[in-house]
Formats: C-alpha cells, sequence, structure tokens
C-alpha cells in the first residue's frame, strides 16, 4: 500500500513539476494559471489522503513563497491551497517547521506585509484551522504563534481582530502547559482591542482575554480587571454577557481564583442585576455554582453553618430568594476589601457607573446580612454620597440598601451613628442625605426591635439642631422618617406622640409646597388612626399644654425669622376650636412677643393672626366662651400698647395691623358691650388719633373700630365722650379716599342714634348746630352719592334737635347748588310730630 501512494505520489509531482516550475515565471498570468493547475491536479483528481501528504511536503516550499507573490489572485490561491492541504492531509504537523515561519514572517513583524485585509483574514483562518488539526504539537511554535496573534489582534481589519481572537482561545486551550510563558504578552493587545467601535470585536477580545488569563500565570488579572469592569457598562448586551460569562468561568476555574476573589466577585454580582433577563439568568447561575462549590471546597470550615443555620432572619426581605451558604461567606469574607471600591466608584463623573455600583451594594448587603454590622460606618458614609447623588437611580438603589441595613443591623447599634450624624449634618444636602438613610433604615427594621429606641429617635427628629438647614429636602426626609415609624411601629408610637406632632407641626410651619402640607395632612391623620383619636383637634387637645410650653421655653428669643413663630401660627390655626380650651396658656405667650420692646416684624405678623382667629372667634379663639375672661388683659396688654403712635414707618405698620386685630375683635362677637364699656375710656383716645394716621388703610380700619364700637355702647356714651367724637368725624368727612369719607358719614349717623335722654340738648346746642352746619356743607358736595349719604346722616340727626335743623337748612338752602335735597329735609322735618322735637 506504502509504495503504491509513493508510485502515485510520484506521477502527481512529475505532473506538477512543469507548473511549479511556472511559479518562478516573471508573467503573473503564468503564475496564476500554474497556481490554478496544481490546485486541479492535486484536489480535483480524488487523490487519497497519504498521497496528498506527499505532494504537500513537496510543494509546501513553493506554495509558502507564493504568500509573498506581487499578484494578489496568486497570494490568495496559495493561502486557500495550503489550508486546503491541512485539511485533508493526515499529519498537517508535518509542515509547520515550513509553515509557521513563513506566516510569522508575513503576519507578525513590526509591520504586516500582507496589504490585502481579506487575505490577512484567509491567513487567520488557515492559522485557526492549524490550531484546531495540530493541537498541542503546536508548543515548540508558541513563540512564533504569539507573534503573529499580538499583531493581529491589533490588525486594522475588525473581521481580522474576531479571527485572531477565535484563534487565540484555541490556542489557549491547545497547549495550556506551556501557553502560560506567553500569556502576558497578549493582554496589552486585546486590551488596546477591548473598547473596539464593533460590538462583536467586542465580545470576541473579551472571550480571548478570559483564555488568556485561564491559561496564564494569574499575574495579568489586575491588568484586565478594570477594562472588563467598563465593558459591563457597554451599550451591547452581547458584550456585557461575554464579561459575565468570562468573569464566572474564573470563578469557577481559574487556578489561582482565591486570590482574586474580592476583584472578580463585584464583576459577576454587577451582572445580577442587569436590565437584560438573559444576562442576569447566567450570572445567577454561574455565582449559585461559584458558591457551591467554594463551599464545597471548604465543607470543614463551613460545617456548624451548613448544620444549623440553614433558615433565613425572621426579618429577611419577603419575596426574595436567599442566596446559598457559599455565596454569602464569599461575600462577607471579602466585604472588607469590597466596599473601598464601591465606595471609589460611587463617586464616579458618569452616572451609569454610579447606578450600577449603587445597585452593586444592594446585592452585597443582601448577601452580607448581619455581617454588614461589622462595615456599618463606612457602609453609612458610602449610603450618605449616594442618597445625595443628583441621579434618582442612585438614590434609590442606596435607599434600597439602607433598608437591608434596618432588617439585618441591629438598631442598637445603627441609631447611635444613624442619629448623631443626622443632627451634625452641616449642610441641607449632608443632612438630607443623613435623614433619607434614616428613614429607609426604619422602614426596613422590625417594630419588636425598634421599639426600646423610639423615645431616641423622637428626640432626635423634634431636635431644634435639625431644623437648622431650612430646606424643603430636609423636610421631607423628616416627614418620611415619621412615615417610617408610623408604617413600622403602629400603635407602639404613644409615647412618641408629641414629638411626632411637633415634627409635623415644623414641616407645616416651615414648608411653602402645598404637597408636602398634603403630605402633612395625611400623616397627621395617619398618627390619629393609630393613637385612636377621631381626629386631628384630638391630638391637639392632648398635646397643646406640652406644645404651649415648648414654644414658651425660647420666646424671648423669638424674632421675625424664628421657626417658633411659624410654629405657633400653625399650632393656633390647626387646632380649631381647641385652641380656646387654653386661652391661660396662650395669653401670656402672645402677651410678652407683641411688647413693643420685641421685633417689629414679628409683632406684626402675629397681630396678622390674631385679626384672622378674632375675626371666627366663636370658632377659634372664643369656642368656649371664656375669652371675655381675657378681654381686659387682652385690650390693655396686648393691643393698646401697639396703638401708641411712634415715628417711623415700621410703627406706623405695626398701628395699622393693631387696628385690623380691633376692628376684628369688634367685628368677630368676641367682645360683648359691657366688656366694651369697661375699657372704653382708654381705647376710644387711641382710635380716635387713628383717624389722623398718614395711612389711609389705617384712618379706615380706625373709621370702622369708631363706626362698630358706636354700634355696640353708644348709647351708653357720656355725653362729653360724644362730643370728643364728633369732631374727629367731621374732619375724615373731607378725607382723600372716599371710603374713609364713607364709612365716617355712617358714624356719624350712628352718633345721632347715640344721642340719648341724658345728653342735654339746650347745654350741647352749640355743638349740634356745629355738626348740622358742617353736615349740611358736605350735603352740598360734588359727589352726589355723598349728598345722598349725608341727606340720611341729617335724617337720622333729624330727631335729636328738629328746630335747630331745620333753622339751619333753611339758612342755607338758596346757598346750596341744588335746593332739592334741603327741601326733602325739610319735608322730613315736617313729618316730625311736635311732641317728639
Amino acid at each position: 500500500m506504502a509504495t503504491g501512494d509513493e508510485r502515485g505520489a510520484a506521477e502527481v509531482l512529475r505532473a506538477l513539476a512543469r507548473h511549479l516550475n511556472c511559479l518562478n515565471e516573471d508573467s503573473k498570468n503564468t503564475r496564476k494559471r500554474a497556481l490554478e493547475s496544481i490546485r486541479r491536479e492535486t484536489f480535483e483528481k480524488s487523490l487519497s489522503s497519504d498521497v496528498l501528504q506527499e505532494v504537500f511536503a513537496s510543494i509546501l516550499k513553493s506554495l509558502l513563497k507564493c504568500l509573498s507573490d506581487p499578484m494578489e489572485r496568486c497570494r490568495e490561491t496559495a493561502i486557500q491551497m495550503i489550508g486546503d492541504f491541512i485539511r485533508s492531509v493526515p499529519k498537517p504537523e508535518d509542515c509547520l517547521p515550513y509553515f509557521i515561519p513563513a506566516f510569522t514572517h508575513r503576519l507578525g513583524g513590526k509591520e504586516i506585509l500582507e496589504p490585502a485585509e481579506e487575505l490577512r483574514l484567509s491567513m487567520m483562518e488557515v492559522l485557526s484551522l492549524t490550531v484546531e488539526v495540530c493541537g498541542s504539537r503546536l508548543a515548540p511554535y508558541l513563540d512564533d504563534m504569539v507573534k503573529i496573534l499580538q499583531r493581529t489582534i491589533v490588525d486594522p481589519y475588525p473581521e481580522v481582530k474576531k479571527e485572531t481572537c477565535k484563534c487565540t482561545v484555541n490556542f489557549a486551550r491547545s497547549i495550556p502547559a506551556h501557553f502560560h510563558m506567553q500569556a502576558e504578552s497578549l493582554v496589552k493587545p486585546l486590551m488596546q482591542t477591548v473598547s473596539h467601535q464593533h460590538s462583536r470585536v467586542r465580545v470576541a477580545v473579551v472571550e480571548a482575554t478570559g483564555a488568556v488569563i485561564q491559561y496564564s500565570s494569574g499575574k495579568p488579572v489586575d491588568d484586565v480587571l478594570s477594562h472588563l469592569a467598563q465593558r459591563l457598562f457597554d451599550d451591547s448586551p452581547q458584550v456585557r454577557k461575554a464579561v459575565t460569562a468570562v468573569v464566572g468561568g474564573w470563578l469557577l476555574d481559574l487556578p489561582d481564583r482565591y486570590s482574586f476573589f474580592h476583584k472578580l466577585i463585584p464583576l459577576l454580582l454587577t451582572s445580577l442585576t442587569d436590565e437584560v433577563p438573559e444576562i442576569r439568568l447566567l450570572a445567577e447561575d454561574l455565582w449559585r455554582r461559584t458558591g457551591a462549590q467554594w463551599e464545597k471546597e471548604n465543607e470543614q470550615d463551613l460545617k456548624d453553618k451548613l448544620d444549623f443555620l440553614l433558615e433565613p432572619p425572621a426579618h429577611y426581605p419577603p419575596g426574595v430568594e436567599r442566596p446559598g451558604l457559599g455565596c454569602r461567606e464569599l461575600v462577607s469574607r471579602n466585604l472588607s476589601k469590597l466596599l473601598p471600591a464601591v465606595g471609589r466608584d460611587l463617586g464616579d463623573w458618569l452616572a451609569g457607573t454610579r447606578a450600577k455600583t449603587a445597585r452593586l451594594l444592594s446585592v452585597l448587603l443582601l448577601h452580607a446580612e448581619d455581617h454588614s454590622t461589622q462595615h456599618l460606618q463606612p457602609l453609612l458614609a458610602t449610603l450618605y454620597r449616594g442618597c445625595a447623588d443628583g441621579e434618582p437611580a442612585v438614590v434609590q438603589s442606596c435607599l434600597e440598601s439602607a433598608e437591608l441595613l434596618g432588617r439585618f443591623v441591629h438598631p442598637e447599634v445603627s441609631l447611635k451613628l444613624l442619629l448623631a450624624h443626622a443632627e451634625n449634618a452641616s449642610s441641607s444636602s449632608s443632612s438630607s442625605a443623613s435623614l433619607a438613610v434614616l428613614a429607609a433604615v426604619l422602614r426596613g427594621g422590625s417594630g419588636h426591635a425598634l421599639r426600646p429606641h423610639l423615645l431616641r429617635i423622637g428626640d432626635a427628629l423634634a431636635h431644634p439642631d435639625l431644623w437648622h438647614e431650612s430646606q424643603q429636602c430636609v423636610y421631607v426626609q423628616v416627614l418620611g422618617c415619621v412615615q417610617a415609624l408610623l408604617g413600622v411601629c403602629e400603635g407602639d408610637c404613644g409615647p412618641i406622640s408629641l414629638q411626632l406632632l411637633q415634627v409635623l407641626l415644623t414641616v407645616r410651619s416651615l414648608s411653602t409646597e402645598p404637597q408636602l402640607w398634603s403630605t402633612v395632612e395625611e400623616t397627621t391623620g395617619a398618627l390619629c388612626s393609630e393613637l385612636g383619636l377621631a381626629g386631628e383637634a384630638e391630638l391637639y387637645r392632648q398635646h397643646m399644654p406640652q406644645l404651649i410650653g415648648w414654644l414658651s421655653q425660647t420666646q424671648r428669643a423669638w424674632t421675625n425669622h424664628s421657626i417658633q413663630r411659624l410654629q405657633l401660627q400653625v399650632l393656633v390655626v390647626q387646632s380649631g376650636p381647641v385652641i380656646g380650651e387654653f386661652l391661660p396658656l396662650l395669653m401670656p405667650l402672645l402677651q410678652d412677643c407683641v411688647q413693643p420692646s420685641r421685633d417689629p416684624e414679628m409683632r406684626l405678623h402675629l397681630f396678622t393672626l390674631l385679626s384672622k382667629l378674632l375675626l371666627d372667634a366663636p370658632n377659634t379663639l372664643d369656642s368656649q366662651g371664656k375669652f371675655s375672661e381675657h378681654l381686659e388683659v387682652f385690650l390693655r396688654e396686648l393691643l393698646l400698647p401697639n396703638l401708641e403712635w411712634h415715628a417711623g414707618r415700621t410703627a406706623a405698620a405695626i398701628r395699622t395691623t393693631a387696628l385690623s386685630c380691633l376692628y376684628a375683635l369688634l367685628q368677630g362677637g368676641g367682645v360683648s358691650a359691657q366688656q366694651l364699656q369697661a375699657v372704653q375710656a382708654q381705647l376710644t383716645p387711641r382710635v380716635l388719633a387713628a383717624l389722623d394716621e398718614d395711612s389711609q388703610t389705617s384712618r379706615l380700619l380706625a373709621s370702622r373700630s369708631l363706626l362698630t364700637l358706636l354700634r355696640l355702647i353708644g348709647p351708653n356714651l357720656h355725653p362729653d365722650c360724644l362730643n370728643t367724637i364728633y369732631p374727629e368725624l367731621l374732619k375724615r368727612a373731607d378725607d382723600s379716599s372716599q371710603e374713609v369719607r364713607s364709612v365716617c358719614l355712617s358714624a356719624l349717623g350712628c352718633w345721632f342714634s347715640s344721642v340719648g335722654q341724658s345728653y342735654d340738648r339746650q347745654v350741647c346746642g352749640p355743638h349740634l348746630q356745629l355738626l348740622f352746619q358742617q353736615l349740611l356743607l358736605h350735603m352740598d358736595d360734588p359727589e352726589g352719592s355723598v349728598q345722598d349719604h349725608v341727606l340720611d346722616v341729617l335724617k337720622a340727626g333729624s330727631s335729636v334737635h328738629p328746630e335747630l335743623l331745620r333753622q339751619e337748612v333753611e339758612a342755607v338752602r338758596d346757598k346750596q347748588r341744588s335746593p332739592s335735597r334741603c327741601d326733602q329735609l325739610l319735608r322730613h322735618l315736617q313729618s316730625i310730630p311736635r311732641d317728639s322735637a
């Protein structure tokens, strides 16, 4: 048989002799035809493999020489024929001493000599084929192969890069015992190519990197990890999947994997939260296998835990599958090495990096469980930074991590650090972040574990130092803490209901957001529900003495900008009728706050508040009908001192608000005629003085107050007092404000109604004469409405002294623009019975 093969080979070679000689001709067409003839004489004649082996050995050098042929078609044909021979002969390794150096020369030099990218691809495909068929027999050619791979990994043609990566994977697996000696030299070109614009190239490079590192000495791991970590943010799911598969393979099979667990685990766990389900499932499978393998390898060390710690913790997150013991142990034992890197990446400038890192942190804490207690301080520092991030995804993941801390770390440990940091936060952003973490930890905790610490939590939330930053974000987070406590501890919050109400009161007083107000109302309702109270009024009734006492502690230092001033305002408004039950406590506080020596702007706001309350006195201050008991003190100590004249715009503004408060008191029904009579001697002069104020608003309020006062106690006023009032009203009948004029004229009409039997018409005749004369002058006003109003006033005054009025009307009738109204008044006077006159 061998002799026949040799004869057959000899015959073929004789037939090829002329064609082989033609390969040396200068004519490119001749060389081309020669190569095509060689192909016909070999592969198209169905020769046996042994004959092809002999022929290949004989013509290989000629074919390799054609690799440098100037004609591209000749080089292409030669490459194809070499590949066909390698694929067909039984001993392709025999060609390696000539084949590998030739390919190395062509592809592995400093400059690639093959200019055609398609031919470089063909050559790499032949090289890949050679690796497949020769396998371990390529070991002697390690250096040459690596030279080729180094150069073609960075080839400009993407298809060459992909084929090279495929070849690299197969070559590494073929000679594992030798490959490690040169593996490191492939890392640099691979990392240069791992960020190539084509996703398929990136996939191929990642897979090649996996094989190179797998069969290396292990030293290059550090050189590739940062590059692979970046690929976890790749837009292509296939690239992320390749990284996941490679890292999972290393965790399972890398010889020195124990040394790199803390570096590899984060990469695989990051894929557990990938948005693509296929990648998540792959990562879960690889991680499960990694944990199971490590658990088996360390079975003796884990014996106690395997036997006794099978059940999950009592407060484990519902609906979450607990990782295996091996997985948990791997994370717990490496957590101290993982957290610094997580902290660094959470400060990365790329939002995507921060978001993935935040999700990774929650995965780590789910595995670490109560082991995270040992690392609580750096964990909290990381979460504070994450919750202050501007990226919502980062904040959300950090809050989920904080909830896990609440589930796994005992409150005795966590609250000590959390509450101290919340109180000492130096800025609104850090304060908001620390409170957000606290709220999340509380949400994750259990009511049973938190119960012994409720007083400490409540005192911390209500502490004034917590409110040094007036920012909406802070209020939202404090409110979140209250909601968390109510949700977790439910009915156990009774002992801190006062502190929680103080927090809600403060948020409501400082917030300017309607949505936040709505949330406060809902939270207050929830607090009432947990305490079994009928409504918000009951809650205020239960704590009103403590709340007023709480505010009174600091009232001497209040200014307009004090939080307490706003808290008082919300307290008296929101408590509604309940505030009327605690006037003995409230009035001293108000009295001290509106003294003339206190901050003017604060007094302005408080008088405005009092005006609103007094306008609805039956439903606020006088809800119990007891405001009258404090009325004299209210007028003498609160109102009258602030009605005294002082120079300056601020003083004038305060007098205006005090007048508004007085008018609200008179209109709101909070004062009886008898009580008003008792203080009118002090009150009337201040009101009359206010009629001369520069402020139109003050004059209007004073005139309205005087009108109301006359309606309430006019008939009971002494004649001397009445005679003091009408001149001031007459002055305002000429006021620049039409509204003030109208009110003062109405007040004069009411003045006439107040004249009773004790008013001596004869003695006081000059007063009445002056009053009639002045009113008749105003009845000649250019404004018809004023004329009509004055006419009504004089008709009201006609019953006081009809004869005197008749005389005065007749004296001025012919002097007026239009005597019609004088005639109307005279007719009215004639209708008055003589007896009444």
